[in-house]
C-alpha cells in the first residue's frame, strides 16, 4: 500500500498522541505526522496554506479550548478542495451511543473509534478508506 502523505492527530493528551504516533511510525504508513493539541490549534493548522494538507484527521471529542464537535462546526466552513480530499475519523473513550449517533449525522466525519485504537484498527481504517 501506498504511505499516506500526511496525517493530522488532534488530541489533548500528550500520551494519546505519542502511543498514536509511535504505531503509525512503527507501521510505517504515513511521510508526515502532525500534531495539535486542540480543534482551535488544527484548524489554524488547516488554514496556513504552508502545512501539508492531511490525508487523514484523527479527532478526539473531548478537548480545551475547543472540543471535536466544535472543530467539526468550523472545518465545515473551510474551502471545499481542502475538505474533499481529508479522511475524518472521530477517536473518543466514550462509547456513548449519542456520540456516535451524532457523529452519523456529520457528512464530514468518515468513522468513529473507540480509542485507543490497536494496529488491527488502523489497518482497517486505511483499507475501508484508501
Amino acid at each position: 500500500m501506498k504511505k499516506l502523505n500526511c496525517i493530522l492527530l488532534v488530541d489533548d493528551l500528550p500520551a494519546d498522541n505519542h502511543f498514536l504516533q509511535m504505531m503509525i511510525e512503527e507501521m510505517n504508513i504515513a511521510e508526515n505526522i502532525k500534531v495539535a493539541l486542540n480543534g482551535i490549534d488544527a484548524l489554524n493548522y488547516l488554514k496556513n496554506e504552508n502545512n501539508i494538507i492531511p490525508d487523514l484527521i484523527f479527532l478526539d471529542i473531548n478537548m480545551p479550548k475547543m472540543n471535536g464537535w466544535e472543530f467539526l462546526e468550523e472545518y465545515k466552513k473551510l474551502d471545499k478542495n481542502t475538505k474533499s480530499k481529508i479522511v475524518i475519523v472521530i477517536l473518543s473513550t466514550s462509547i456513548n451511543p449519542d456520540d456516535i449517533k451524532k457523529s452519523e449525522g456529520i457528512e464530514e466525519v468518515s468513522d468513529f473509534e473507540v480509542k485507543p485504537l490497536d494496529k488491527d484498527a488502523i489497518e482497517n481504517i486505511l483499507y475501508k478508506f484508501f
